[in-house]
């Protein structure tokens, strides 16, 4: 067998391959025969059907198979150890092979190679950094949630913003008086500060337990059917038949009374002896969400370093159209249209595609399955943070972790993360970083 790769230019390449019956003989015969033993033939025993018999009816077709099976692995161990850099798969070109008539046989494909450039990076290089401010007010709405969660509930005689209300909701006729067969719902659960409109929700201010309130839920809650229907207990489509008003009596009013910022809150929400006192907690509570704005910060940079040394290099040069027949064969479903519209688009995605290897091999970053693991509970311990749970026992996290682990599209985007959180970190030590502080608001702006 003769491998050759012939450049057409510098983005593609032709690879020959020629066969000759000394490089398949023998695993035919070999496939016959072990295809004979389970062959079926009206007049013979099962695996006495003579050879002569089994080459006539199957020959070419094992040969073909046989064949096929031997070019794809000498094809891609003459890529891999001529380390060719290929872009896709080799793409067959036209063949007058005869596989019923030739002994040798000869085939050749296009190749479509990566471009060859390089990417430099120092400290001449500025790109920016975005520092996210954590805001006084944040850390007030996560110790508020804090105090929620220990909150206790207590029946009150007079109705204060956020509070419950409960009690017997009636539907009026046009006459103010309770409506005949109209709806009527028991034990009605309402939190008047959810309302949308001011006017109905000034209604509820002052009310006290056992008084009776007209209101109007429909314009209270801006014809939204999905919170009517829950309200009044009926089906969406049969809100816009009871857009009147109600009467509502209540019968209880319930307050949420935050729980105290004591030893024992700090201890759940931080572990114990983290802080011992309201200043230490706010403190560390600010450092977890300066943490998780970080996260945030590495992903912005990475996407600017990427258009900064897109922009740096250039536009790389492709082998076009073998690229759109690529691109093609892998969404045969598409069609060429498909292809048209989207090649441009690919084209950026494989070049980031192209230098993000070469920044990882000039950095030797590495993913080990310990990478893995700790980037599996770092997910975890994240959307733990986003429900306000930051003191998870690491027993938890290793449960949720491996679950996490036995979905192949979880480790894909794991292996990823952990590539990208190591390359961030190299390049931040490579090049000058232009620090800009930021607030919340306006970094998520820069991805809207």
């Amino acid at each position: 067998m003769n491998i050759s790769l012939q450049n057409v230019d510098k983005v593609s390449a032709v690879l020959t391959v020629q066969i000759e019956k000394a490089d398949y003989q023998e695993k035919v015969e070999k496939a016959l025969k072990t295809l004979r033993k389970r062959v079926n033939m009206p007049g013979f025993r099962p695996g006495m059907v003579p050879m002569g018999l089994v080459k006539k009816q199957y020959g070419t077709s094992v040969l073909v198979e046989e064949v096929d099976k031997l070019m794809q692995e000498k094809v891609n161990e003459y890529i891999r150890e001529n380390k060719v850099d290929m872009l896709g798969a080799p793409l067959p070109k036209e063949s007058n092979v005869d596989f019923t008539k030739d002994e040798n046989f000869e085939f050749a494909f296009d190749i479509a190679l990566a471009p060859e450039f390089t990417v430099d990076l120092s400290a001449n290089d500025t790109i920016d950094y975005y520092d996210i401010n954590v805001t006084d007010e944040m850390v007030d709405q996560q110790v508020k949630m804090y105090t929620q969660r220990t909150a206790k509930y207590e029946k009150v005689e007079d109705y204060q913003d956020n509070d419950l209300l409960k009690g017997l909701l009636a539907e009026l006729d046009e006459n103010g008086n309770t409506k005949e067969g109209g709806i009527q719902v028991e034990g009605a659960v309402m939190m008047p500060s959810y309302m949308k409109n001011d006017d109905q929700k000034a209604v509820f201010n002052g009310a006290k337990t056992n008084t009776v309130l007209v209101f109007n839920p429909s314009a209270a809650f801006d014809n939204n059917e999905a919170e009517l229907a829950s309200l009044l207990k009926i089906k969406k489509e049969e809100v816009a038949a009871h857009t009147g008003n109600f009467s509502f009596q209540i019968e209880e009013i319930t307050r949420m009374i935050p729980g105290d910022l004591n030893q024992e809150l700090f201890d759940q929400v931080l572990g114990e002896g983290k802080a011992h006192n309201e200043e230490e907690f706010r403190a560390q509570i600010k450092e977890t969400i300066a943490k998780q704005f970080e996260a945030d910060s590495d992903y912005k940079f990475l996407v600017d370093v990427r258009t900064y040394v897109c922009n740096k290099i250039g536009k790389l040069q492709f082998a076009d159209e073998l690229m759109k027949r690529i691109m093609l064969e892998n969404n045969k479903d598409k069609g060429e249209e498909f292809v048209s519209e989207h090649y441009e688009k690919s084209l950026e995605e494989l070049t980031w595609h192209l230098i993000k290897e070469k920044l990882v091999a000039a950095h030797n970053i590495k993913v080990e399955q310990a990478d893995i693991n700790e980037m599996a509970k770092e997910a975890t311990r994240a959307q733990f943070a986003q429900y306000g749970m930051i003191n998870v026992p690491d027993e938890l996290l290793e449960n949720y972790s491996k679950e996490m682990l036995k979905k192949r599209e979880s480790v894909e985007a794991l292996v990823n993360r952990s590539i990208e959180t190591k390359l961030s970190e190299a390049l931040k030590s490579q090049v000058t970083l232009n620090h800009k502080a930021t607030s919340a608001e306006e970094f998520n702006k820069m991805f809207e």
